[in-house]
């Protein structure tokens, strides 16, 4: 472990019998960024392991973490973009299944106050389905708003509707359609249909809102209605859908949302839903593959979110340094806070206890964070340029693929996963630094001005950074735990000048060599 300040290394420890050997500092004390990870693309994997200095301790037990509970709105959304990936929702096709979708006969959009009865899905789980009636509401280009013709009192009037049709119009379907490509058309009507329902706000009780401090679905795009093998199933739309949730200022169906909230959080949901329906298509419907991956679907989708905020910016592709969110959060804030926040809450736990690449019931918001990251870096370090259509250029071929996951990125980028995904992990601490390796920065986003300002304005961010790695000195170094898919946990090491050196040894808890599928590295960056 010969490194110069600044030089870094990704270790497989099979090789090396899990040992490192750090050598004799002179007259200057030594610093490192020490950071096990699990690299291997596959998601769900975990590894329990042991880092320890030159001091021989018995091998501790495993550690037990208890895995983290999902709101009913996290779940409802691993349920649908899982259902999307295996295209498999837990139920069978009514009839027909495995035929092409056929385009409708009424090849033009709808007309104003038109009604129509849509199937939609009324449980987090999708066992039951709600028959509802609404009635266009909102016309403009590419986006029909129908309201559920039950909605509330109250609800958002038609000047309203129409300034989020317009938005959806002019803005999101723009951004999302040159960033990932095209949706389908399957019902040949040329528009994507939006549903504001009473039934997206039921999904969620009003007891499970107030229990898990206010989580609600806000809207959905659900990759059934598009899917070849249920095209003559009673429960489809057989078009192109984005299901939200209606204004209820009097709380009557679940947490009250007032129209105002609705107006600003809808066009969040519906860049971040629209994503998914583009990947459903590329993926599923001009390929015939499977869906996307989950934590990449995601964070393709949580960086549409980000797109959305960069085109109210002055300079889209400038890099961000703060995002103002007292007393009136600014509009692009309002698009990527969400991501921000998630981020934090990744950050801030090490990431010890989260994964990158999650797997059946595990996908929580945090690490739809750490998606987020993952996507925005490889967009930093792979796209040709540092503007939106050298970015757009990059999440297209991701996009527009039958690969997925792991072997999508390694593609894309011409780099295995592993030097992705290890470079990745370093970079969210070291990216703002001084003298730091190109490849272990993220240059669109000054993530460390970024959050010291968040810190001063609101109280969920309790940290400057959130990313604080314990401080050892390299020969006492005694770390049990385990390792998630993609996730690395990060600590420094120190070395006193004059030390006469250490050694590091990563293993598994019982001292065998960590399970090589799970593809174990041992990063380490040389600070001083």
């Amino acid at each position: 472990m010969t490194l110069s300040v600044g030089q870094y290394v990704s270790i497989d420890p099979g090789p090396v019998s899990g040992c490192s050997v750090f050598p004799a500092t002179a007259a200057l004390a030594a610093e490192y960024l020490i950071v096990p990870q699990l690299t291997s693309g596959i998601p769900g994997q975990t590894a329990a392991f042991r880092l320890h200095g030159d001091t021989i301790l018995p091998a501790p037990s495993a550690p037990v973490q208890p895995a983290a509970e999902l709101s009913p709105a996290e779940r409802f959304h691993t349920y649908l973009r899982l259902g999307d990936e295996r295209r498999s929702w837990g139920f069978a096709p009514e009839s027909g299944g495995g035929r092409r979708p056929q385009a409708s006969s009424a090849a033009a959009p709808p007309s104003m106050n038109a009604l129509r009865t849509f199937q939609v899905c009324a449980t987090t789980d999708c066992s039951r389905f709600d028959r509802v009636g609404a009635r266009v509401r909102a016309l403009n280009g590419k986006v029909a708003i129908f309201v559920d013709t039950l909605a509330p009192a109250g609800g958002l009037d038609s000047t309203a509707l129409a300034s989020i049709a317009t938005t959806f119009d002019q803005r999101l379907y723009a951004i999302d359609t040159a960033a990932f490509g095209r949706e389908s058309d399957i019902d040949s009507n040329t528009v994507v249909l939006v549903l504001m329902t009473n039934t997206v706000n039921k999904l969620v009780t009003r007891n499970e809102c107030n229990a898990s401090g206010g989580a609600f679905v806000a809207g959905f795009f659900f990759g059934f209605d598009l899917d070849p093998a249920f095209r003559n199933d009673s429960r489809s739309n057989k078009g192109e859908v984005f299901y939200s949730i209606v204004a209820d200022p009097g709380g009557t169906l679940s947490c009250s949302h007032s129209t105002l909230d609705v107006e600003r959080f809808v066009p969040v949901t519906f860049v971040h839903e629209f994503q998914h329906m583009i990947s459903f298509n590329q993926h599923v419907l001009v390929r015939g593959g499977t869906g996307e991956v989950l934590w990449l679907n995601e964070g393709l989708s949580h960086y549409a979110e980000e797109l959305g905020g960069r085109s109210y910016a002055t300079t889209p592709d400038a890099q961000v340094s703060d995002c103002i969110v007292t007393p009136v959060t600014t509009t692009e804030c309002r698009f990527y806070i969400g991501d921000l926040l998630d981020a934090y809450d990744y950050l801030v736990d090490s990431t010890g206890v989260h994964f990158l690449l999650p797997t059946t019931g595990i996908g929580s918001l945090a690490e739809r964070g750490a998606a987020w990251l993952f996507v925005r870096y490889t967009v930093d370090r792979y796209a040709a340029g540092s503007t939106s259509a050298a970015w757009n250029t990059l999440t297209r071929s991701l996009v527009g693929t039958a690969q997925t996951g792991a072997q999508n990125i390694a593609t894309v980028t011409g780099d295995p996963f592993p030097t992705v995904v290890s470079r990745w992990a370093l970079a969210n601490y070291l990216t703002d630094g001084g003298g730091v390796s190109p490849e272990l920065k993220y240059d669109s986003w000054n993530l460390h001005a970024v959050y010291a300002s968040l810190n001063a304005q609101d109280n969920h961010f309790q940290k400057p950074y959130p990313l604080v790695p314990p401080t050892r000195a390299g020969r006492v170094i005694n770390l049990s735990a385990t390792l998630r898919a993609g996730s690395g946990i990060y600590l420094f090491a120190t070395q006193p000048a004059g030390d006469p050196g250490f050694t590091l040894s990563f293993t598994a808890l019982n001292g065998a060599p960590i399970n090589p599928a799970t593809l174990p590295r041992l990063n380490v960056i040389r600070l001083q």
